[in-house]
This record gives C-alpha cells, structure tokens and sequence, in this order.
C-alpha cells in the first residue's frame, strides 16, 4: 500500500465521519419496528431478576476459615514433631 492510498483512505473516513446523516445499525433498525408494533414494557434500573438467597453468616466463613488454618498448623507440626533429626 503506497503513501498516496493511506491519505485517501484518511481522506474517505474524515469525510464518512463528517456525514450529517448516519444510518442506523441493522440492530437498532429491527428494535425500532419490533417496538413499534408491542413496545417493551418499562423496567426498573438494574432490576434484579430473582431475589437472593440468604447468605450464610459472615461468622460461619469465618470459623472455617479459622478451623482449615488451624488444622494446617497441627498437622505440621506434628509432622515436624515426627520427623527424624
């Protein structure tokens, strides 16, 4: 591709660019004429789909949490307790 190519093709898009008229995508024409005929109806903003399950307790995750690093700790030192000098 020559020098000359690049400035029409910069040319062809500051020109496109400029347009006072731009079409529409494909997308919001077929949304346009599906809502004329049975308009969607009004939705609330960022609705929430299903309401959500209660979580268990943040304390819960937390003696988990606590339990597993305990139990991590034991191991190890009763592996390191068992090991030959």
């Amino acid at each position: 591709m020559s020098e000359r190519d690049d400035d029409q093709r910069e040319f062809d898009i500051k020109w496109a660019d400029g347009a006072e008229h731009k079409e529409p995508s494909a997308r919001a024409r077929m949304l346009a004429a599906r809502w004329k005929e049975n308009p969607p109806a009004p939705q609330p903003f960022r609705a929430d789909p299903d309401p959500v399950k209660p979580r268990r307790s943040s304390w819960t995750s937390t003696a988990v949490v606590l339990g597993c690093v305990a139990a991590v700790i034991v191991l190890l030192g009763y592996v390191n307790f068992r090991a030959p000098y």
